[in-house]
This record gives structure tokens, C-alpha cells and sequence, in this order.
């Protein structure tokens, strides 16, 4: 289906709530350090505060999520968004509490909204037509490449120009009006719990594994291009000034991948398309390491944006080939938490790299992490693809029609929108 088929006025609107909930979220971590810089060790402080966020979302987009209840999303999604705002405009109030006070704080509004992601999202999917499902995570992803674009810039001019507890201010006023805009939007998605076939939950969302992994494994590549971008320029005895220009690159082209993956199908089975476009990305990452010119690192971030804009909304499509309906929101929000756990355990390695080794030979470990856990996820990939056909073979062969023909018209799950 084309674009003008999901562009209807509740999904404009479904937009207008995501972009004020996301905002926060991607001006969180460098607002923190605005937040804390003048004080005494204030940048290491802004770094465990940064960090302390982090924590929050992996651990509550989990926990939230799976509790996440399709017929009354709306309330809880709501719930969280408050907790959420409550806490940045704590952080905003009382920028000198003790760093206790602020890491209780940082941890709250990182992980109560932890469910948002996930329910958006699975509320945006409800919305729109079962054909132009692919079309609407794509320009979810749009969305968000863009919304990562503004918050840096945006939240650095407020700091700086207006005071440093204004970002948090910010973002705890647009949760705010993220909540008031939920009541614009339905209620919540149809979905029956009896779609699960009697199986729990957990193992459920546990059986969906290699999914997460492969996408904590696109998330390494993020880490790696926006943490380890400044030392490699100096490495380079390249102007430190390219940072924000060439990670601007690196998100505009992840918007128009997105984009551009969404206008047609493409060929194969969507494990398959992922595999391919992380080893597209890995490689463009590596060229950044290895490449002393400017226009090289520029042309490789942004072709590596674009590829692994695919890579998401691949593994987000093929959630919900491998989970049912009523599982779905839950499964958004772990595979929100894994890729954070992602960015995260590449940064910590990148970090500790650095330490000895040269900010290219810190990138070109990064990958070599990236592809262990493409792999990981690849062979996991293999066997979830026969433990599903098996599953959908056994309940095909329960719906024989009196005339030996199947009366499920279900599709196979290998296969791609």
C-alpha cells in the first residue's frame, strides 16, 4: 500500500503524542549532564546520572510492558507518561538536590514510561489497515530518526542559552501533554488472549530471543558511531566541529531509510533482509574506522544509517510474525530493553577500549561484537523458523475441512509484509 493509506488524521494525531512522549526520551541522557556540569566532578556525575537512566528504561520497559494489557493501554500508557514527567520536572526543580535525590530521579523517569515505546507502537499498528502495516512502522521510524536529529541541538541551545534545568523542564511539560493527548487516540487495540494457544506469557516472549538480539545488535553500531565519533576525529587530526554534522548525517539517513523501505516489499524472509542489512552496516562502520577522510566517514555514517534504519523495522515486523496479537506490546517493550542493554554493552566496551587501543581499533572491536550477536541471533533465527512452522503445521492440521483442505487461511509467518 502506499504512504496516503496510513497518513490519516488519528494517525497524524498518533504522531503528534509519539514525537511529545520520544522528545524527553531522547534528550534525557546529554540534559542530565547540562543539568550537573558546574559542580564539582560534574561531568562524571552527569555520566552515572546518564547512566542511571539507561538502567531505568531497560529494566522498566520490561517490567511494564509485559503487564501492558491491550483493552485498558490507554490508562496504564498514561500512568507512565505521569510517572515519567513527574520525575524529569523534579530533576528540573531541584538541579541541586543531593546526587542520591537526582539519581531516584533519573532512574523514575527512565523507566515508568517504559511501556510507552512498545503500546505506541502497537496501538499505531491497531490503527491502520493489516496491508499497510509495514508502511506505518516504517514512518514510525522516520519519526524517530528525526525526533534523535532535534533532541541533541535542541536540548544543548536550551542549556546553554537559557539555563540547564530548562531541557528537563521541557521534557517533563511534554510528557504532560503526551498524557492529554492519549484521549485522542482509541482506547487500545483488539487483541484476545486466547490467541497465545494456552501458552504463558514469559515463555512466549522468551521463545522471540533471537529477534532481540539481532536487535540489541543494531543498536552496538549506534553506540559506536555516536560515542567513539569524537576520538576517532582527533585520531584523524580531523576537526572535532564534524561530530554533530556527520551524526546528523547518520540520522537523516536512517530517516530515509526507513522511508524508502516502506514504499515497496522487498525480496526474502525478514530474518533473512536483517541479517543482510547488519552485515551492510557492519561493514560501512568498519570503513568509518578505517577511512582518514572526512567525506569518507560522512558517506559511510550515512549509508550506514540508512541500512540500519531497515534492520529496525525489519525486526519489528518480525515481531509480529513470531508473537500473537495480545503478546505484541509486551514483546515491543523487550525488544526495547535489549536494545538499550545493546547500546549500552557497546558503549561500556568501546569505553574500556579506549583506554588502550586507538579510537579505530575501539570501532572495529564494536563490529567484531556486532557480528558475534548477528550470528547469535542468525542461528536462533533458524530454529525459531521450525519450531513456528512445526506449531502453524500441527494447527493446520486440526482445521481440516471435510474436504482434506486447511480452513486456516493464515499466511506463513516466514513471510515478509
Amino acid at each position: 500500500m502506499p504512504y496516503r493509506s496510513v497518513l490519516t488524521r488519528p494517525v497524524l494525531a498518533w504522531g503528534a503524542v509519539t514525537i511529545a512522549a520520544r522528545l524527553p526520551v531522547a534528550m534525557a541522557p546529554l540534559a542530565l549532564v547540562f543539568l550537573v556540569r558546574e559542580r564539582p566532578g560534574g561531568y562524571s556525575l552527569g555520566a552515572v546520572l546518564a547512566a542511571v537512566y539507561v538502567v531505568g528504561e531497560i529494566l522498566g520497559a520490561p517490567v511494564f510492558g509485559t503487564r501492558l494489557r491491550p483493552e485498558r493501554a490507554r490508562p496504564q500508557l498514561a500512568a507512565g507518561l505521569v510517572g515519567g514527567g513527574v520525575a524529569f520536572a523534579g530533576l528540573g526543580l531541584a538541579p541541586q538536590a543531593p546526587p542520591v535525590v537526582l539519581g531516584v530521579l533519573a532512574f523514575v523517569a527512565g523507566g515508568a514510561p517504559g511501556a510507552v515505546s512498545g503500546g505506541m507502537r502497537a496501538l499505531l499498528t491497531g490503527m491502520v489497515p493489516a496491508g499497510a502495516v509495514g508502511q506505518a512502522i516504517s514512518l514510525e521510524s522516520v519519526l524517530t530518526s528525526a525526533v534523535w536529529a532535534v533532541a541533541p541541538a535542541l536540548t544543548t541551545w536550551l542549556a546553554l542559552g537559557a539555563a540547564p534545568y530548562v531541557p528537563l523542564l521541557l521534557a517533563g511539560g511534554l510528557m504532560g501533554a503526551a498524557v492529554a493527548g492519549l484521549w485522542a487516540l482509541p482506547a487500545g487495540w483488539a487483541a484476545d488472549d486466547g490467541d497465545r494457544g494456552g501458552v504463558p506469557m514469559r515463555r512466549l516472549l522468551a521463545r522471540a530471543w533471537p529477534v532481540y538480539v539481532t536487535g540489541a545488535a543494531s543498536l552496538t553500531l549506534l553506540a559506536l558511531a555516536e560515542l567513539v565519533l569524537p576520538a576517532l576525529l582527533e585520531q584523524r587530526s580531523l576537526g572535532l566541529g564534524w561530530a554533530g554534522p556527520l551524526l546528523a548525517g547518520f540520522s537523516l539517513g536512517s530517516a530515509a531509510g526507513a522511508f524508502v523501505y516502506g514504499l515497496r516489499g522487498w525480496p526474502g524472509r525478514l530474518a533473512v533482509q536483517s541479517v543482510v542489512l547488519l552485515l551492510g552496516v557492519s561493514g560501512c562502520v568498519a570503513l568509518v574506522a578505517l577511512l582518514p577522510w572526512t567525506g569518507a566517514i560522512a558517506a559511510g555514517l550515512v549509508v550506514a544509517g540508512v541500512l540500519q534504519a531497515g534492520a529496525m523495522v525489519t525486526r519489528n515486523m518480525r515481531l509480529r510474525e513470531v508473537l500473537p496479537a495480545s503478546a505484541l506490546a509486551a514483546g515491543y517493550a523487550v525488544m526495547y530493553a535489549a536494545i538499550g542493554a545493546g547500546y549500552a554493552a557497546s558503549g561500556t566496551l568501546a569505553g574500556g577500549l579506549l583506554r588502550v587501543v586507538s579510537p579505530s581499533t575501539a570501532i572495529l572491536a564494536g563490529v567484531g561484537l556486532t557480528l558475534v550477536l548477528t550470528a547469535i541471533g542468525a542461528v536462533g533465527e533458524r530454529r525459531l523458523a521450525s519450531g513456528v512452522r512445526d506449531a502453524a503445521g500441527d494447527a493446520a492440521g486440526d482445521t481440516v475441512g471435510a474436504e482434506g483442505a486447511p480452513v486456516d487461511g493464515r499466511r506463513d509467518p516466514e513471510r515478509s509484509l
